[in-house]
């Protein structure tokens, strides 16, 4: 199995991206093609200590930066590192793509290169929200900010695809985000979505449920628009973080407090690491002809090592095979 990684994704380009595909290629046994300057990432490697044994550098001469506008950038900037990425999965020369870098772009470039699988209106960002009980998918994420009700059932079959065949859920509870559990709440897309989701005797809908039920996995699959999912996604991530820095900070402030928190950092360390983003690497885009994992710009090695580990993963389940014969079932 082969496994592009954009090494020029993330915000500290090309450390972290190079160091994780390192560790996934030691860890997960993949074979791994870098994609970005030759004698930068030849250079990084030098630095940490591995050699370019096992991994396969691709030559790309320009990046896209995070503030740059997707479809102009990824027009113009034909050997980019997420172009050049991209290119690699359309040709057969590798099995997924994997990049921290500009999410549109990416959105872009894929859409342009591997196009939408038939029968797909619109591809959808995805991403693993973590729970103490198991991750919660959210779908989309940003991809769509203006949805269409039949867009919102795609997604909902896709997202239970998924995770079914990656997430090992083998019947996934699938709901649409609202503002209240009542089947008249939502706006007019929530409920003209709700409305076809019921016809749907392949999938498991549950229904509507609210935001405070994602944290307590109310359901395994949550549908929403691009722009209210993205929300959701942002103000939890920043608040896990704030609660996690409070809790630590507390802890330290009082010697008595101190002494305790030494007592329970095991248990604190647990949590943290159920609420660390990274541990999740990425999330997928459905409906693309190719395994496309994105992840944040902010990613560390961890996060970058276990996109790549999401991307084996959506290989070996034959989760893209399983798309197709969706669209096809319901043609």
């Amino acid at each position: 199995m082969k496994i592009v990684v954009d090494a020029m994704g993330s915000d500290q380009r090309p450390v972290p991206d190079i160091q994780g595909a390192v560790d996934a290629a030691r860890e997960y046994r993949v074979k791994i093609l870098l994609v970005g300057p030759e004698a930068r990432l030849r250079t990084e490697l030098e630095r940490i200590g591995s050699s370019a044994g096992g991994m396969e550098i691709v030559n790309a001469t320009q990046e896209i930066g995070m503030n740059e506008h997707p479809a102009l950038a990824v027009k113009e900037k034909k050997d980019s590192s997420i172009v050049v990425g991209i290119d690699q999965v359309k040709q057969g020369r590798a099995d997924a793509f994997v990049s921290m870098g500009n999410t549109g772009a990416v959105l872009t470039a894929a859409v342009l290169h591997l196009q939408r699988i038939r029968g797909i209106k619109r591809p959808a960002l995805a991403t693993v929200y973590p729970t103490p009980p198991g991750p919660v998918l959210i779908l989309d994420i940003g991809a769509n900010t203006d949805c269409k009700p039949e867009w919102l059932e795609q997604f909902a079959w896709m997202g239970s695809l998924y995770a079914q065949h990656v997430l090992g859920i083998s019947r996934p509870r699938v709901a649409l985000l609202a503002n209240g559990e009542e089947e008249t709440k939502g706006s007019q897309l929530v409920q003209a979505a709700h409305a076809r989701l019921k016809q749907r005797g392949d999938l498991k809908f549950i229904g509507n449920v609210e935001g405070k039920d994602i944290p307590t996995r109310g359901a395994d699959v949550v549908v929403t628009d691009g722009f209210d999912g993205n929300i959701v996604i942002k103000l939890s991530e920043g608040l896990a973080k704030m609660l996690v820095d409070l809790i630590q900070t507390e802890i330290k402030s009082n010697p008595l407090t101190a002494l305790g928190g030494a007592l329970s950092y095991p248990a604190f360390k647990r949590v943290r690491k159920i609420l660390d983003y990274s541990e999740y690497g990425g999330g997928p885009l459905l409906g693309v002809n190719g395994i496309v994992i994105i992840g944040h710009g902010r990613s560390n090695a961890n996060a970058v090592k276990n996109a790549i580990r999401v991307a084996k993963q959506a290989v070996e389940s034959k989760m893209l095979d399983a798309i197709r014969a969706g669209v096809a079932a319901n043609d």
